[in-house]
């Protein structure tokens, strides 16, 4: 399988007041396309910043980052964005809903910044809710369904664009453990249907779904974790 991220030497500094925090000291991550990987590490690791540069978040300050045979660490913000609609789809702890839309328009932004029209949107947007077992929902707001419920509109979200890849931080980490597993249940169903599937966690159990783990540990990556 082809390399769909490739990163060198990334590193990723933060000036808090006088003082420079190095976030990221130094990472070399592969990942192969169709892979399912967890990224591991205490809280303050550099876990989450790497995941916001991998995600197209964030640039790093120095090093490379290739993106589906695309070296993304030079882009600017717009060009970022571009690339975060077409290839990224993201699922977070909190969900990041808009709790004034139903599930329907909550699930169709994505199309909508893509620039499809209203009846293809519509259409898409109900499919990928009936695959996430939600059909019977769609009308609904965040607010009136349990956290288990929202993390399900947020993955369908996530993957309402085709993404080549799924980046999902700590996404069982509000939900109690049955909800957590029928999440994780998704995720496993995505990566054999083809997709990458990359997971922020520091919970063993999520873990454990996954092909491979990386371990991040003060900003670097633990031996044997480099290679795909």
């Amino acid at each position: 399988m082809a390399d769909i991220i490739w990163t060198k030497d990334l590193i990723k500094d933060y000036e808090l007041g006088k003082v420079k925090v190095r976030a990221l000291n130094g990472v070399d991550v592969t990942i192969e396309e169709g892979e399912f990987v967890a990224v591991m590490g205490p809280s303050g690791s550099g876990k989450s910043t790497l995941m916001h540069i991998l995600g197209c978040l964030d640039r790093p300050s120095a090093g490379e980052y290739h993106l589906d045979g695309v070296r993304v660490s030079e882009m600017d913000r717009n060009q970022l964005a571009v690339v975060r609609n077409r290839k990224i789809g993201f699922v977070f702890q909190s969900f990041n809903l808009l709790p004034h839309l139903n599930l329907l328009k909550n699930v169709e932004l994505p199309l909508m910044y893509a620039g499809l029209g209203q009846k293809n949107r519509t259409r898409k947007a109900r499919e990928v809710i009936e695959s996430v077992g939600l059909s019977d929902r769609w009308r609904h707001k965040p607010a009136e369904l349990s956290g288990g419920q929202r993390q399900r509109v947020a993955i369908a979200r996530a993957i309402v664009n085709n993404p080549a890849i799924l980046l999902a931080d700590e996404p069982t980490g509000n939900l109690d453990s049955q909800a957590g597993g029928d999440i994780l249940e998704i995720f496993s169903h995505l990566h054999r249907q083809g997709n990458t599937v990359i997971i922020v966690t520091h919970d063993q159990a999520v873990a454990g779904r996954a092909d491979r783990v990386i371990h991040i540990m003060d900003g670097r990556i633990g031996n044997g974790d480099l290679a795909g």
